[in-house]
């Protein structure tokens, strides 16, 4: 179900991180055995292998991204400033994937100021944007800087990802087969679904 929320708080928005600061930040947690959320849910050995994991995929992908020549095409249409609100956490793997990407993104267009907010933090913003009920990351938000209106969202995976991690739940999986699935599935895309996605939305947020 998509969000009726039209605008923002303001004070929802208070204290964001740039991209450089989330992603030291993750590498300074990890460093002190832990992720960024202060949920011990999040913070087991188990999620903190997953942490391991997330933090060589970011670097990666950081430096082997390559924006399609649409996707800069419709980034290089943004005329006006936006914002673009970032939910995400370390110990997600879909995040790990997709956040690098929006990074390169941003960066594309100096009228795209990138805000990166943990969600365990700010379950007030993540709760106007749920996925299905859930507080699925990472979630993408654009809007307007002088009004706050939504100009559009994305997120949390490509499609093709949602359509698959659908079937292994049905499947019945464990969990450490599923997620060795999915990011099997995002080597192999190498981000080709998400650019693809975020070129028609971008489109539409110009």
């Amino acid at each position: 179900m998509a969000s009726t929320t039209t605008h923002i708080d303001k004070a929802l928005l208070a204290n964001p991180m740039t991209f450089e600061a989330y992603y030291q930040l993750s590498q300074d947690r990890f460093a002190e055995g832990r992720t960024t959320s202060e949920d011990p849910h999040y913070n087991t050995d188990e999620i903190l292998d997953y942490a391991k994991v997330n933090l060589a995929r970011m670097k990666r992908l950081l430096k082997t991204i390559n924006l399609s020549p649409e996707l800069e095409g419709a980034l290089a249409q943004i005329s006006k400033p936006q914002i673009w609100v970032l939910l995400t956490e370390s110990w997600c793997g879909d995040a790990a994937q997709l956040v690098p990407l929006i990074a390169h993104m941003a960066e594309a267009n100096p009228m795209v100021t990138l805000q990166v907010y943990l969600r365990d933090q700010n379950l007030g913003l993540m709760d106007q944007f749920l996925t299905n009920g859930g507080r699925s990351i990472p979630k993408l938000i654009a809007i307007d800087p002088g009004t706050l209106a939504i100009l559009g969202t994305w997120g949390p995976r490509p499609a093709a990802a949602q359509a698959l991690m659908d079937e292994l739940k049905k499947q019945q999986l464990p969990f450490p087969e599923l997620a060795t699935k999915l990011h099997s599935w995002y080597a192999d895309d190498q981000t080709l679904s998400a650019q693809a996605e975020l070129t028609l939305a971008v489109g539409t947020w110009a």
